[in-house]
């Protein structure tokens, strides 16, 4: 069966190879693409996104969305500032060719509202790996929006620990009113893929020359971005067995693809906390046996590599007009 999705991101090299995978898996049915500031700025993200769009030869309408988190004028502390001592990381545009394909007039938060209030398309999941403020705008401009979303799938947080800070992963730390506003939100089904699941499947410089030797647009960009991502990789060599990296955001297209990608997982209370002097954008986890706060979401614990670069590969083979 295919999966008809909506995906929402703030493109960089992990984005990019998340829409390349749900763009040409005949798994996925991917309908829209919502940007959103995050990684890099607005221009910066939707602009990328039409780069991969238009390098697949994928025809797949963008929106774009959010310029600013939801309550603060910028991140928690300003990506200049964020990122200097490491600026290759996130660079601003990807290494493709400039887009040809324009963006569409509709504003990213009017898609979303119109898409799920259809009732033609209850079966859609929104998927989110980005910042999640489309999404919040989206459910406070519409508050039917809770029950009409009937799955979200998300990668951001951590079950321990976390990657912008000791405790924050970033797309949460970004705009955590916004991830707040959405786990209380209501709405009926919330898988988070997190930290702790993507850097359990890490891919390495075997994956990058096995997506070259598909001679394939799709495979020499994974390649690229792949290595770009081992390069810039700041894990400790120590703690590696090979060069290596996570690839945070296509974890959740595979797991709509192979659900067995996902090897533990658990459902748990889920908040996001908004205020902590140390503790800002913590996605907070309740795994007490005895709390008596709802369950509101799916939490991946750990993933498989192996079935992970099988659902790459599976795409990356094929090319957007087959």
């Amino acid at each position: 069966m295919t999966t008809r999705i909506v995906l929402d991101c703030d493109t960089g090299t992990d984005d990019a190879i998340a829409i390349m995978l749900a763009a040409l898996h005949p798994g996925i049915d991917l309908m829209a693409v919502s940007t959103v500031n995050g990684n890099v700025a607005l221009p910066y993200a939707t602009e990328n996104t039409l780069r991969v769009l238009d390098h697949i030869g994928a025809d797949v309408p963008v929106f774009a969305g959010a310029a600013h988190p939801l309550v603060r004028p910028d991140l928690p502390i300003p990506r200049d500032i964020l990122n200097a001592d490491n600026p290759e990381f996130q660079v601003a545009y990807l290494d493709l060719a400039p887009s040809v394909t324009p963006a569409q007039d509709t504003s990213a938060v009017s898609m979303l509202i119109d898409t799920f209030t259809d009732p033609a398309n209850d079966d859609v999941v929104l998927v989110a790996t980005g910042p999640l403020t489309n999404v919040a705008l989206a459910l406070i401009a519409e508050p039917r929006l809770a029950s009409r979303i009937r799955r979200m799938v998300l990668m951001g947080g951590a079950y321990v620990g976390g990657n912008v800070t000791a405790t924050a992963e970033f797309n949460i730390w970004v705009d955590p009113e916004a991830a707040r506003t959405v786990f209380s939100a209501g709405l009926q089904e919330i898988v988070v893929v997190p930290l702790d699941a993507t850097h359990s499947a890490p891919l390495t410089r075997a994956d990058c020359e096995a997506f070259d030797a598909l001679q394939t647009p799709a495979g020499s960009a994974a390649a690229a971005l792949l290595r770009h991502r081992i390069d810039q990789d700041q894990t400790p060599e120590s703690l590696k067995s090979e060069p290596s990296a996570p690839v945070h955001d296509p974890l959740c297209i595979a797991y709509l693809i192979r659900p067995d990608v996902i090897t533990s997982a658990g459902r748990f209370p889920v908040s996001v906390e908004t205020a902590g002097e140390q503790t800002l954008g913590q996605l907070i986890v309740d795994a007490r046996p005895w709390t008596s706060d709802p369950v509101n979401a799916t939490v991946a614990l750990t993933a498989s590599a192996d079935v992970f670069r099988h659902v790459l590969l599976e795409a990356f083979a094929l090319d957007a007009s087959s």
